[in-house]
Order: structure tokens, then sequence, then C-alpha cells
């Protein structure tokens, strides 16, 4: 099964040769994806070495399905390979091929759990960023008890200057139209306080320039750190530092937590009654906490889509990524951005005072 000449231009191109579980881990994920009704009329083409591929397809029942198609590249770019020196060397990897696939406007996403740095320096280098974008920024959707927002950028820009904190503000307010289904997102500027003034000189430079952009984005000031899980914004706006930092201490205190609560709910036949009696609270948060259903974090502001999912991400998590990749496409995200950063150019184009 080889890739068409007229494949859709609604395709999502996913590198099957990247995860840490193995191909048929994408593969099932895959499977799974194609069960989602959301998925609609997009088509997938799956890039990786054909007698690998193709054997586990046959497994799958997807070998003939007329929803998937397959390009052959013959090496891999691994988790320990140098982000250019894996690029250079190994120009016939999956990851590199989808990669050109989307350059080439054969597929409109691409989605892989490879190798973070080759993937966001390849991304960058063949894709380039969008006319008024320019550097690309990492977006993370976080779960709170009833809600999730999104944070940029997640660590691919820690120095940003402040023309491109903006535009961060307005990828991560196009990822939050389309990832999280909100139409108006709230956009806050991450700080030490809420007054005018405090933080660094970024954020205070940052913020004069967001405040004159009302009509494109509904920025709402700076916050605290204590605000990001209270539901006061939608978008968290920062620098790729600290922004790292902010995820990595997430994901670590969610897992302290879990191992903790497991820890002391089993410290005694009462405790594990009441854990037992407790199970549709316990259900009902693994759902909402869940990262899955937004998993992969999307490199934005480039002439194309890269989702990036974890080394270790399940079929599950592989498929709550293509969902957002179809998302993506549906509702036509690269459309979206290049309006709002046109309209912000006509607002900011008079000297500013900064």
């Amino acid at each position: 099964m080889a890739l068409q000449s007229d494949v859709s231009k609604s395709s999502i191109a996913v590198d099957a040769m990247g995860s840490d579980l193995g191909p048929s881990e994408v593969i099932a994920g895959l499977k799974l994806a194609l069960k989602n009704p959301a998925s609609g009329s997009v088509n997938y083409i799956l890039v990786g070495q054909e007698e690998v591929i193709q054997p586990l397809l046959r497994q799958e029942k997807l070998a003939d399905h007329p929803k998937i198609g397959f390009l052959h590249a013959s090496q891999v770019v691994s988790m320990d390979d140098k982000p250019l020196r894996g690029l250079k060397t190994k120009k016939d990897s999956s990851m590199v091929r989808a990669i050109e696939l989307v350059k080439k406007k054969k597929a409109r996403v691409l989605v892989s759990c490879g190798n973070t740095g080759s993937l966001m320096a390849g991304g960058t280098l063949k894709l380039r960023t969008i006319p008024g974008i320019t550097r690309p920024a990492l977006g993370a959707v976080i779960p709170t008890e009833s809600s999730h927002w999104v944070l940029i950028d997640a660590g691919a820009n820690p120095s940003p200057s402040p023309e491109q904190m903006v535009a961060n503000a307005i990828l991560g307010k196009n990822y939050a139209k389309v990832a999280l289904g909100i139409k108006e997102p709230r956009i806050g500027l991450l700080s030490i306080g809420t007054e005018e003034g405090k933080g660094t000189e970024l954020v205070h430079k940052t913020h004069l320039l967001l405040d004159q952009l009302d009509p494109v984005i509904n920025y709402l000031g700076p916050i605290e750190g204590f605000q990001v899980f209270n539901y006061t914004v939608d978008v968290v706006v920062c620098d790729g530092f600290v922004g790292n930092i902010l995820l990595k201490s997430c994901e670590s205190l969610f897992a302290t937590l879990t191992r903790f609560l497991k820890k002391e709910l089993a410290a005694n036949p009462i405790r594990m009654l009441g854990a037992a009696l407790s199970w549709g609270a316990f259900k009902s948060m693994k759902k909402q906490l869940s990262p899955y259903r937004y998993s992969g974090a999307p490199l934005l502001g480039l002439n194309g889509n890269i989702l990036k999912a974890h080394g270790s991400s399940n079929r599950q998590a592989i498929a709550g990524a293509l969902r957002i990749a179809s998302e993506i496409i549906e509702q036509d995200m690269d459309h979206l951005i290049r309006a709002d950063v046109e309209k912000s150019f006509a607002l900011l184009k008079s000297p500013i005072a900064v």
C-alpha cells in the first residue's frame, strides 16, 4: 500500500516509528482514532519501515482501510540521536519524511512520539514560521477539577522578545479555540502580581503590547501562579523557560499526589473500605485529570502543524493526539492564526512606547 499522488489535503501524517512502545502501539492508537466519529473526513498517512508496518496493519485488519495511506521510510531517528545530527544523517527517517509531507502540503498535521529536539528542529528548519511569527511555541493543555487551560510557551523559546510573547498569546488563543472549544478564550500573562509594573521587564513590555490588542484577543492582564488553576483564564502566556518549569512541576505534583493518595488509602482496612465506597469519585477524577484526551503538545506558528506526543504514549494517548490533529484540520487553525496576526499588525503598526 503506497502513498497515492492525489492524497487528500485533509490528511494527518503519522510517524509510526517514534514511540517508545513500538509501532504496534501507534497503529493500535490509529485504530482507536478511526472509531471516533470526530475523525470526520480526515485521512491518515503512516510513515515508517514497510517490513515492520505492513504486518502490523494486517494484524489489526487495517491493511486495506480506505482512510489509511502508507509511505516507506528506511530509517528511524532514535531518542539518543542529537537533534541536528539525527536529521542530517537520517534523511530517509520516518520523522523527516513525515515533516516533508506537511511541507509539500500532502498532509496538514504531523503526529509523532519521536525525539523532541529533532522534531522541533526539523519542523522549524523545514516548515519555517508563518509571516509575522518569528519563533514557534509549544502549547500544552493542563487540567483543573472542572476544566482545562492552555499553557504557552511550554519550552520552545526560553528567551523570547515581547513581540514573540504577543505572538504566543495569539497562538495560544487559537489553540484553545480548537482544542478546548472555547469561543473567546481569556488570556492571562503569568507574573508575580496583578498590578501593572510588577514582574520582569519582559512581562512589563509584553503587557503594554497585549493591552493594545483587545479587538483581537480577550486579554485580562497579568495573573499570579495561584490563579492558573482557579479558572481565571483559559490561556496562560509565559516565556519557554518559566513555562517548561511550570509544566514539569505540574506533572511531578500530580504524580506525587497520586502516589500519596494510593499509599494513604491502603494504610488500613477502614480506609480501603472508604476508598471502595468512593470509587465513583475517583473514577471521575481520573477521567478529568487523564492526559489522554488532550495528549500531544503542538509546535505552533509554523507553515504546517506538528503535534508532539509523549514518547511513552499508549494507544489511548495517541488516539487523543490524533483527535486534536483532526480538530486542527476541521477548524482550519492555520487560517485563524494568520487572520489574527494580520489584525495585530494593523493595531501595532504605530510606534509603541515600551
